[in-house]
């Protein structure tokens, strides 16, 4: 590489690049770079054209430089209006600027130049690299006729690789920063990959251009056609003198006007049907639009259904669908009575609490088919995202009204029943709080000006009788359980199973399975043991399953045999399900020590608990086994401290507690267990081991004990008292202040049964051990 030191005239680029062979013409206006042309001109004409790093400074020094430049010829020169110079130029050589002085009235820079190239590339690499730089300016040259056209033929013609790299970048009119780069690039290897790089980018870009204006200009024909064919079409129907038939702008403006609804909602609907006419009919847009007037001009915005306001024909329709259950029906029918004096809409939310297959969800259809009211259903359960109640925005893809107004469109009305089926199971995630989202819908302040984020304008729902179902107010949250009036369906009697069964279930599966009254017959006593005997749950779910099975079997029975008449019996219930699937368990014979009965409340009803408390030597460490929760653990803790500070009463040793292991275990041990309803139970077991006093085998008990032994109120009484019951407990002992739950029930589950009310311990242990 052979090199020489000069100095001459500088001139600063702005926004340019000049290589060598490159002609170009520029306007000068900087006084600095006028005197460096004037003074080049009286020289040899050339002068060191540098690149400026950043375009907006007027007055550069070396750092604001690039410090590889071309050195060039200027070729023409004219004087141009208000003090501008404009040059034509033409580049020699690359040359690197060593130092830059300001001698006023120019920048006068000593430069290096680099006059030749004596590189250890041998003549096959050079020979391929510019076989492969010819094939991509060919291959480029296709995805570009003009450039085919103008400048490729003259690109390979060059026989000089480094020339032809430095007129690529010239032709192919790359940004000045590109050039700046192939101008540093003064290794011929390095040179060749960066325009390469650039080249290769060229042609996939080129591509991709052309491909998105083939796929524009075919969606521009489609629809310039399309519409040519209507006004072409439209023309042969004038002609023919028959009616236009209505666009779908024209029909939603039709329905628009039929449409009962306030000013303002038909206001917005109408600027979304005259957006929709100024679309094009195949555009996603217009398919977007079309949908959400679709969505508004079906909701029932002022359709309002005639309710029937009968209190007898509504008392008359619940007590057909339904045994038992009297405070609903009495909840609903006082309802009823209030709106019809009031002659208001306006409607509480009603939750209705219990196990599973208690007739929730029927009742609520019974409700709507008394009121004569349109019935709509919302499953809540598993829904995690807010957007299922609010809707989504109609900008997204695949946007959709929410649950709520989707019901609405569903009923046809704006008044109907909506039931809000397990509500106790929403849940929330990183997408919302579904639960807060209820909150607008059911609080009735609220609810008047509910905005589903879909549907864009407010959605009045004062007028809908909400009713909501769950298994449990644990789950919900406090806000949403605030805004909803709970009442309690709780477990059925074994009586009212049986009434259930008699008057409905045995109809609606006999009908089911393509029977008549006249060909199977299902005894009372049948229908007793399968109650007893086959099913164990608070609703008789299971129980219509039950009678199901036994229509099926005797349906094919009755085919297969030719029988007249079937009769299910007690004796032969086995045949049709079976051995028995479910045996309670009774109390003990005998009175024993350590072993007390507890009850207990499940989701599928009550059940009695037998605690067992064994004692041992050891070293006062106390075991609990029986899958117990935390609340229970600090249940059988607390009952213990309780009967460690008695039993000085009972002379039991100071230190009886150091040398003694107390395990107390719960059996069924696979089946979790929690609460503290079994405090009492437990302490009166612990005791009893301690002092070695038996317990009575007939008594059963629940409470919760507090240190002291106080005996504090419990839940799920009815239940509980039924479990008693199935066992042949003799007698229950129950918290006092539960009192008034034990006064609501029949004499039909507490009858036979002695219920004794206890304040503190010692009435619990007087009526549980056995008087010595």
């Amino acid at each position: 590489m052979v090199q020489k030191t000069i100095t001459m005239p500088v001139i600063a680029l702005r926004g340019m690049t000049v290589l060598p062979k490159m002609m170009l013409h520029f306007d000068i206006s900087r006084p600095k770079s006028a005197a460096a042309v004037e003074k080049a001109m009286v020289g040899d004409q050339k002068v060191c054209l540098l690149t400026q790093r950043d375009s907006e400074e007027d007055d550069p020094d070396i750092e604001g430089l690039h410090s590889i430049g071309t050195v060039a010829v200027i070729k023409q020169l004219v004087k141009m209006p208000g003090n501008v110079i404009r040059v034509m130029v033409e580049g020699l050589e690359r040359a690197e600027l060593l130092t830059l002085e300001n001698e006023d009235p120019m920048l006068v820079g000593e430069i290096e130049t680099v006059l030749g190239f004596d590189e250890m590339i041998d003549d096959v690499t050079r020979q391929a690299m510019m076989e492969i730089v010819r094939d991509k300016l060919s291959a480029y040259g296709k995805e570009n006729q003009r450039i085919a056209k103008e400048v490729i033929p003259g690109l390979l013609m060059l026989i000089d690789l480094g020339e032809l790299l430095d007129q690529i970048a010239v032709q192919l009119s790359w940004d000045y920063q590109v050039r700046q780069h192939v101008l540093e690039s003064v290794m011929i290897e390095e040179r060749y990959a960066l325009v390469m790089k650039h080249l290769l980018t060229d042609i996939e870009v080129t591509k991709v251009k052309k491909e998105l204006q083939s796929h524009v200009k075919e969606r521009i024909d489609k629809n310039q056609k399309d519409y040519i064919l209507r006004e072409q079409l439209k023309v042969i129907r004038e002609e023919l003198g028959e009616d236009n038939p209505l666009t779908d702008a024209d029909e939603y403006s039709k329905r628009l006007k039929a449409l009962k609804a306030d000013k303002d909602i038909k206001d917005k609907i109408q600027k979304e049907i005259e957006r929709f006419k100024a679309m094009p009919g195949g555009s996603q847009e217009a398919n977007v639009v079309r949908m959400y007037l679709e969505t508004v001009l079906e909701l029932p915005w002022k359709k309002i259904s005639k309710d029937n306001n009968s209190i007898s024909h509504a008392e008359d329709i619940l007590n057909e669908d339904h045994y038992g259950l009297h405070k609903v029906k009495e909840r609903i029918i006082e309802y009823l009575a209030v709106r019809t004096l009031t002659k208001k809409g306006s409607s509480p939310i009603i939750c209705l609490v219990g196990p599973p297959g208690t007739g929730k969800t029927s009742i609520a259809r019974s409700v709507a088919k008394a009121l004569n009211k349109e019935y709509v259903r919302i499953s809540l359960g598993g829904v995690r995202d807010e957007a299922e109640i609010r809707g989504h925005r109609k900008t997204y893809v695949g946007a959709m009204p929410g649950r709520i107004a989707e019901a609405l469109r569903q009923a046809g009305v704006s008044n109907p029943l909506m039931l809000l089926d397990e509500i106790d199971k929403v849940s929330r995630d990183y997408k919302g709080d579904t639960s807060s989202a209820l909150l607008e819908v059911l609080d009735g302040e609220q609810n008047v000006k509910f905005r589903d984020h879909y549907v864009e304008v407010p959605i009045d729902l004062s007028s809908v009788l909400f009713i909501a179902t769950a298994n449990t107010t644990t789950t919900i949250p406090g806000p949403l359980l605030d805004r909803m009036e709970v009442i309690e369906v709780t477990s059925y009697t074994e009586n009212e199973k049986f009434h259930i069964a008699k008057n409905y279930l045995v109809r609606k599966q006999r009908e089911k399975n393509g029977l008549t009254e006249s060909q199977v017959d299902i005894s009372d006593k049948a229908l007793e043991k399968i109650i007893h005997n086959y099913t164990r749950e608070a609703g008789v779910r299971n129980l219509e399953r039950r009678i199901g099975s036994v229509y099926r079997k005797a349906a094919r029975q009755f085919l297969e045999n030719k029988k007249q008449i079937i009769k299910v019996t007690e004796s032969s219930l086995e045949t049709y399900l079976g051995k028995e699937k479910v045996t309670f368990e009774d109390v003990n014979e005998e009175d024993e020590v350590g072993i007390v009965r507890g009850l207990a409340w499940t989701s599928v009803g009550g059940s009695t608990l037998q605690i067992e408390v064994n004692v041992m030597p050891g070293k006062g460490n106390l075991s609990l086994t029986g899958q117990m929760g935390d609340v229970m653990k600090e249940s059988a803790r607390t009952a213990l401290s309780y009967v460690r500070s008695v039993c000085p009463e009972y002379k039991v040793a100071d230190n009886y507690f150091e040398k003694h292991d107390i395990h107390l275990h719960i059996p069924e041990g696979a089946v979790p267990k929690d609460g503290p309803s079994a405090g009492i139970t437990m302490a009166t077991a612990m005791l009893s081991v301690v002092i070695n006093r038996k317990v009575k085998a007939k008594v059963a008990m629940t409470g919760e004990v507090t240190l002291r032994g106080r005996v504090l109120p419990i839940g799920g009484l009815k239940e509980k008292i039924l479990a008693a019951r199935m066992a042949h407990v003799e007698t229950v002992l129950v918290p006092f202040k539960n009192k008034p739950d034990i006064l609501e029930l029949s004499e039909e589950i507490t009858g036979n049964l002695t219920i004794i009310y206890v304040k503190h311990m010692p009435e619990v242990l007087a009526e549980a051990f056995v008087q010595e």
